[in-house]
């Protein structure tokens, strides 16, 4: 039985390691393992970074656009983790008119390109240090789609909880529970 368990955890890796296909502008393995915290400590300069989060702001200018991002963990896909913790914010600027109506805020969005320095900005009353990317590539991911059962997210993937378990009317039958009376003395 345990073989059987394992064979099926790998396989089901392996299809899953299939489905990580990085887009092609931010494909590559010569990026710097460096977090926004990180490069904005060291005043960083020069090392390639491929990040992601979500969109707070997207600044227009007259020869490039500016995204202020909330950074989040990449998934093998390179795109951002909804719900991972932050290593700050950064700001990435490319070359170019990105619209704001597209690139909204909340947006999932990935760049790569190389850290050039820190930049302050006021973030409420508090004077925020920003690790700045000059960006080559900016990926603006497609919306998540939202299914019907998405509201209990961490219970519909659950063998038990899901809509395939004993909970749900699935191929389980509710659990039986047998209340005893307790014992007279």
């Amino acid at each position: 039985m345990r073989k059987f368990i394992k064979a099926t955890a790998t396989l089901a890796a392996l299809a899953l390691a299939g489905c990580a296909t990085v887009p092609p502008q931010l494909a590559g393995q010569n990026f710097s393992a460096i977090t926004p915290q990180q490069a904005t400590q060291r005043n960083a300069h020069g090392e390639r970074v491929r990040w992601g989060g979500s969109i707070i702001a997207v600044e227009p200018q007259s020869d490039k656009t500016c995204f202020e991002i909330l950074s989040r963990e990449l998934f093998a896909d390179a795109r951002p983790r909804p719900r991972s913790p932050s290593s700050g914010r950064f700001i990435a600027c490319s070359k170019g008119f990105y619209d704001p109506e597209l690139y909204k805020k909340h947006r999932d969005i990935t760049v790569t390109g190389t850290l050039a320095g820190t930049q302050k900005h006021p973030v409420g009353g508090y004077d925020y240090t920003y690790a700045l990317v000059d960006a080559d590539n900016v990926y603006l991911w497609p919306l998540r789609e939202r299914r019907d059962g998405d509201y209990a997210w961490p219970y519909y993937y659950d063998p038990f909880w899901g809509p395939w378990g004993p909970y749900w009317g699935g191929w389980w039958s509710p659990p039986v529970v047998i209340v005893r009376p307790p014992p007279r003395h």
